[in-house]
């Protein structure tokens, strides 16, 4: 089990190796005592059946440690060309994000995602296309490294610091070229939220 762990989505498909960790897990509660060999081969066969990690959790909530979760992922990339890419709801956000999109508009939304660490780096490659920011109140940002070709860059009600504070920070570098950088936190109006 290598890697820094963190509590999934329960509708996350599980891999291969996630299961096998789970199997690892269960085989070592057996050999302390805290499960039969029946109990183990049933809980055994319920993990190598199921999809995600939800079908899991009640397999593990009995022993002790962490839930079962994912790696999480130190990087990450997002491309699209010729389409939207939109990133919003409950996701996991890497230590560095790198965007790549032509001809093609960029949203994702911070709001509501789990952030395991207190910078995130954000690397734009964004060509013919806008690129939008939403991130959670109390955030700051650095945008001083994003080379604006034929562009333009707003920060709306969200802190610019070259440094990081106390709380989430994010640093936007790279290149938006022939569209806009807008960097705000969610609106809201009544029960309706962008």
């Amino acid at each position: 089990m290598s890697g820094e762990l963190a509590p999934q989505s329960p509708e996350m498909r599980m891999s291969d190796a996630d299961r096998e960790r789970v199997a690892e897990r269960l085989q070592a509660a057996m050999g302390e005592g805290r499960l039969t060999g029946e109990e183990f081969t049933q809980r055994l066969n319920a993990v190598l059946a199921a999809r995600t990690f939800g079908e899991v959790e009640p397999l593990l909530a009995d022993l002790p440690g962490a839930p079962m979760s994912a790696p999480i992922r130190d990087r990450a990339e997002l491309r699209t060309t010729a389409a939207s890419l939109k990133r919003r709801g409950q996701w996991t956000v890497p230590r560095q994000l790198l965007v790549t999109a032509k001809a093609g508009s960029v949203k994702l939304d911070f709001t509501d995602t789990r952030i395991p660490h207190r910078v995130v780096e954000i690397d734009l490659d964004v060509t013919a296309g806008s690129t939008v920011l939403v991130l959670p109140r109390g955030a700051t940002v650095d945008v001083e490294d994003v080379e604006m070709i034929a562009g333009s860059a707003k920060v709306r009600k969200v802190t610019t610091s070259p440094i990081p504070g106390d709380g989430l920070h994010f640093v936007v570098r790279g290149k938006q070229r022939f569209g806009s950088l807008v960097v705000r936190t969610q609106r809201r109006l009544g029960p309706w939220r962008w």
